[in-house]
């Protein structure tokens, strides 16, 4: 199997070889990431202007390509550029969980998207802020889910997030609600310093993932796609056309 890896916390992330280690279980793995961070740029591309790219070694024989650019671009060099085709893309391990609104905002889940646009088959990987390790204990487990239920053969691109503490149990979720937002304070020479806060509210739903994962602790795997339309409205309004 060929494997690309990505994510939106660059070069610098302290799980990237971890996860590269992890994945070279399963076959050839390519890296190709942000030389900086990042988060919350969502599905941004260069289209314009040049930016560079390296190939570095990140540990003894370990090397890997940092992009001057957001994760989609990424994708796009690793596809495009490079001319490579893959079997999978994963995405992360995110620094930062990646559930409800804000998989709109989410780096990690462009790259997950641009694969999709690719014909890729995708996951995102996402966890809390504060450690990675219940993250990297429990991928083997979600990588038998996968297996064991055929995941891949259902759909293509999925946004597992494995939160810190979590029991182990796994959730098929749907995209929750807002449970992030931000406050702004003003400092001097007119500059604004965005300061997260969490407003989430469970709504009692184990599968939603703003609810399995943070209230309930769940391994959440979410089904995704690249299409926006709304097709219920589409298909209510759809005889205006006539």
């Amino acid at each position: 199997m060929r494997i690309l890896i990505t994510n939106d916390d660059s070069i610098s992330s302290p799980v990237l070889l971890s996860l590269i280690q992890w994945a070279q279980k399963f076959g050839e793995v390519t890296t190709v990431v942000p030389k900086y961070e990042q988060s919350g740029k969502s599905h941004s591309i260069e289209l314009r202007h040049p930016f560079e790219v390296e190939r570095v070694e990140l540990s003894p024989g370990v090397y890997v390509y940092t992009v001057d650019s957001a994760p989609a671009d990424c994708v796009r060099y690793a596809v495009l550029g490079l001319g490579m085709e893959f079997d999978l893309i994963i995405s992360g391990i995110n620094k930062g969980l990646n559930i409800g609104i804000d998989t709109l905002y989410s780096g990690t889940a462009a790259a997950l998207f641009e694969a999709g646009c690719c014909k890729i088959p995708a996951i995102a990987l996402s966890t809390n802020p504060e450690s990675f390790e219940d993250a990297l204990a429990h991928l083997d487990q979600v990588y038998d889910f996968f297996l064991e239920h055929k995941l891949m053969e259902k759909h293509s691109l999925y946004n597992v997030n494995i939160p810190v503490g979590t029991n182990g149990t796994i959730r098929i979720t749907r995209q929750g609600g807002r449970y992030y937002s931000d406050d702004f304070a003003h400092e001097e020479d007119n500059m604004v310093r965005p300061i997260g806060k969490s407003v989430f509210e469970p709504c009692g739903l184990e599968d939603v993932d703003t609810d399995a994962v943070l209230h309930y602790k769940y391994i959440s795997i979410s089904p995704m796609t690249i299409i926006r339309t709304d097709m219920k409205v589409f298909e209510a309004l759809k005889e205006l056309n006539k």
